[in-house]
């Protein structure tokens, strides 16, 4: 152990002066008897260009920072159990506090309840019930600067924000564990979590991922190719009971077999497409094959496809049989007689990639496609590839095809 350098004093001092009288220094009284314990400091703390330069400069600077970290926390009385009196040291090993994560990525399905794991170590015996360990789960931006606030753990009081209101909270299986429980996972709960404990001066972070399973898949309107700007594809996914697909998602997809020479929007708003098998109408036959980027694109004005992500869904996806074919609006009403709904593009794509589901007819859908979903490849049913085949946006008049339901779990 060593006592603190001029910096660490002038650290030390500002945590004084926030809760004791100044004296004609401008410091606080208990700063100058904590001044006489650092007799290498006390020689310059008397030059008056050192105090004013050095010294006032450094309380201006740390108390801005101070009030954005009280803010941060939101409880007003963050620091009110510090101890002002209590004489300061520094460990000559270093941080007494660190983040340990025993998994960098979680994977689940949508509707799941994820634990992202984050443990402590320390040499301290200080328990989360004291105001000194402060906990701080944090979900890292994906296309911008912030990041967006998830629990905030001071002592006894816990804080949840936004949509993980009431869904996330600590597991704290026992005194070093800071995991965070997120219930009932969401498509938009997909990406980067970065745990932050802060115990006195010592503070840690680590990151952990959570992934969704799940499937990619390219879509346009009935209006036809490349014809959504980068929000009509988000509103084009979210009815599909989707989202607008990440790289990452979109990568994967392609490493599994995914060749598509559309170009669609991804959620970074760059547009991108992958390709298995070069050939000429896609970049030419004589490129490696790879996810082929058209970078980032004006949001506003660009038009292209979209590819989306979905995972699992709670509910029965199910092909309705039905006496005859069916025209659309006959196909919305047979759907609601059984006491269900129309399905979705999403619904078939999850049912068709996670659950295998297999049928060789050709039914509605909600945004008016007609779509059948093949995961055994065989004669007159999409005979040389498992895929969830689409027949194109017909006239919602002809009574030419059966539909696909789905009905939600209570």
């Amino acid at each position: 152990m060593q006592q603190l350098s001029a910096v660490s004093l002038v650290s030390y001092l500002h945590s004084l002066h926030k809760w004791n009288v100044k004296n004609s220094w401008g410091l606080p009284k208990e700063s100058v008897r904590a001044v006489k314990q650092f007799p290498c400091c006390m020689e310059q703390l008397q030059q008056p260009r050192y105090l004013e330069l050095e010294v006032l400069q450094t309380f201006k600077v740390l108390e801005e920072m101070i009030t954005l970290l009280a803010f941060t926390f939101i409880f007003g009385d963050v620091y009110s159990n510090m101890q002002p009196n209590k004489p300061l040291y520094i460990s000559e090993n270093g941080l007494q506090l660190s983040v340990v994560t025993e998994q960098i990525k979680v994977l689940v399905r949508r509707g799941d309840n994820a634990t992202l794991p984050c443990r402590l170590n320390r040499s301290s015996q200080t328990s989360f019930d004291s105001s000194e360990m402060r906990v701080k789960w944090t979900k890292l931006p994906q296309h911008s600067s912030e990041e967006t606030f998830v629990l905030v753990s001071v002592g006894i009081y816990r804080k949840t924000y936004g949509t993980f209101n009431h869904r996330v909270y600590l597991q704290e299986a026992d005194e070093n564990d800071a995991s965070l429980i997120i219930t009932n996972v969401t498509l938009d709960d997909y990406g980067n979590y970065k745990c932050e404990v802060i115990s006195g001066l010592d503070d840690s972070t680590n990151v952990v991922s959570l992934e969704l399973e799940g499937v990619v898949f390219p879509y346009s309107p009935r209006l036809g190719r490349y014809n959504l700007n980068y929000h009509d594809a988000a509103t084009a996914c979210l009815e599909q009971d989707a989202v607008v697909a990440s790289f990452d998602q979109l990568f994967d997809a392609w490493v599994a077999g995914l060749d598509w020479c559309n170009a669609g929007w991804l959620s970074d708003g760059s547009v991108q497409y992958p390709i298995t098998t070069p050939r000429e109408p896609c970049g030419g036959k004589n490129t490696v094959a790879g996810v082929r980027s058209y970078g980032q694109r004006d949001k506003d004005q660009a038009r292209y496809d979209v590819f989306c992500f979905t995972s699992d869904y709670r509910g029965r996806f199910y092909f309705l049989i039905h006496p005859s074919k069916l025209t659309y609006k006959e196909a919305v009403q047979a759907c609601k007689n059984d006491g269900a709904e129309i399905a979705k593009v999403g619904q078939i794509y999850a049912a068709w990639k996670l659950l295998g589901f297999d049928r060789c007819d050709a039914g509605w859908l909600a945004d008016g496609s007609v779509r059948y979903p093949i995961s055994n490849p065989r004669r007159n049913c999409s005979p040389t590839e498992a895929a969830v085949r689409f027949v194109g946006f017909p006239d919602k008049k002809l009574k030419l095809y059966g539909v696909y339901c789905f009905k939600a779990s209570k």
